[in-house]
Formats: C-alpha cells, sequence, structure tokens
C-alpha cells in the first residue's frame, strides 16, 4: 500500500496568512501550490516552492479560476480559449518560481469549484487538459475518481491520478458534498485519520447515508485552509503509517 499525502498550501495573499505552510511541509509528501488566481502572490509562491525543495516535497500547481474575491470556489462560466489561456498562465508562473528554487511543478490540480466542474463538464475538462498538454503533456493531473477529465485525459494522452479526500463528506454517487451544505467539511482528528485509513487500506469510503462507496486513490487530500489543519495532517499520516502504509509521492 502506498499513499500520496498532499495538501492545499500557500494561500496566503499579501499580509493575510491561511494556513501553516511550514508544519505542513514537515507532514506531507506533495504540496498544491495556489498559483495566485485564487490566493497566493508572487512572495507566497516563492517561499512555498524554496520550503518544499528544503524538504524534499513534490510541488503541484493548484490553478483555478480566477477568482479572488470568493477563493475559487464560486462556479463559473469561463470560454474554453480563455480557460486553457488562464490555466497555461498559472501553470508557467509557479513552475517557473519552482524551477529557479532548484525544483519543478510534477502534476496539476485544479482547485475549488474548477475542480468539481471538471467531474462532470466535458468541455471545461477539455480545456483544463487542452493547457495541461501544451505546456507538458507528461504532468499528471490530479482530481477525483470518476470525472470525465479522465476520459478527455486519455484522449489526450494526459495521465491522470486518482484523489480521495480526508476531511471531506461524499455523496452515495462518490462525490464531494457541496461545501455549502451542512458538515460537508470534517473536523474531528480521530474520524478524519479513521476515513484516510479506510481509503488507503480498504479502498472504499462512508457516505453521508451510510453507504460504503469504492474509493481507489493514489493520494489523500488534507485541506491547508481548514482550522487544526496541521493537527488532522499529522494524525492522517500517524494513522497511516501505523496501518502499515508507505508514503510516497505519485510524481
Amino acid at each position: 500500500m502506498v499513499i500520496d499525502l498532499n495538501a492545499d498550501l500557500g494561500e496566503g495573499f499579501g499580509i493575510w496568512r491561511l494556513g501553516d505552510d511550514l508544519a505542513l511541509l514537515d507532514i506531507v509528501t506533495s504540496a498544491n501550490v495556489a498559483c495566485g488566481f485564487h490566493a497566493g502572490d508572487p512572495v507566497t509562491i516563492r517561499r512555498t516552492c524554496a520550503a518544499a525543495v528544503d524538504r524534499g516535497v513534490t510541488i503541484g500547481a493548484q490553478v483555478s479560476y480566477r477568482d479572488l474575491a470568493h477563493f475559487g470556489r464560486r462556479e463559473m462560466d469561463v470560454e474554453p480559449e480563455e480557460l486553457c489561456a488562464e490555466i497555461l498562465y498559472q501553470l508557467a508562473a509557479v513552475d517557473g518560481i519552482a524551477r529557479a528554487m532548484g525544483g519543478r511543478v510534477s502534476y496539476v490540480k485544479p482547485h475549488g469549484a474548477l475542480y468539481n466542474r471538471i467531474v462532470r463538464d466535458e468541455v471545461q475538462a477539455a480545456a483544463l487538459i487542452d493547457a495541461v498538454a501544451d505546456y507538458d503533456p507528461s504532468l499528471p493531473v490530479l482530481t477525483l475518481p470518476g470525472s470525465v477529465v479522465h476520459k478527455v485525459a486519455a484522449a489526450e494522452g494526459v495521465p491522470t491520478v486518482n484523489e480521495a479526500f480526508a476531511d471531506r463528506a461524499y455523496t452515495p454517487a462518490g462525490t464531494l458534498v457541496p461545501r455549502r451544505e451542512p458538515d460537508a467539511v470534517l473536523h474531528d482528528p480521530a474520524a478524519v485519520a479513521a476515513r484516510a485509513v479506510q481509503m488507503a487500506v480498504e479502498g472504499s469510503v462512508t457516505a453521508v447515508d451510510g453507504s460504503s462507496v469504492p474509493v481507489s486513490a493514489r493520494s489523500i487530500c488534507v485541506h491547508g485552509d481548514t482550522p487544526d489543519a496541521v493537527r488532522l495532517a499529522q494524525g492522517v499520516r500517524d494513522a497511516l503509517l501505523a496501518a502499515g502504509v508507505v508514503l510516497q509521492a505519485f510524481a
């Protein structure tokens, strides 16, 4: 059993700080670095990439809609060409900074509303994949199992990697419960750690209706912007290791 543990990092902006990036970088194996469109700024990106390189943590570009006001969690209808260009812009920016710090972007993970949109929207999924293919078609895209983006990516020769969320509630269909609904985000460290082990060892997750949903994931995410994110991530790491899971980046 080999699992990557990832977190969304670099989500501060200017004088505003969100989460404890340095502490999380001591726990995770992959860092989804905000690219400046939902959060992050050049200084934050530089510091996060440098710290990731210092710790041997794999860097991913967390691309999103251009939506600083709503943290990239507002669904938007963006023309495919524009969305493709904006994703390419974000990817190139973070990869350039990462390379200057001695690393590189090794994968792409959509953020927020874009992440959920490409589960079902083939047009926007294609815009994302076109951008990745234009930049580097060898870069894997981290996404939810069952997303239409898997089919779109396969057609263009772009690899995809399945991801699960230890701190999010699931529907019986295997999708994430929308954040606007109660208890969509889990905060109990013991429950979050237990779910991560269930996902890694049993390949399943318990949905909100109590049913067991199959989950085939190579990477497990713990969000960096939730309260007690460091405690949650450390609990997940400790529980996975105790269950005999090897923690290793997928890229």
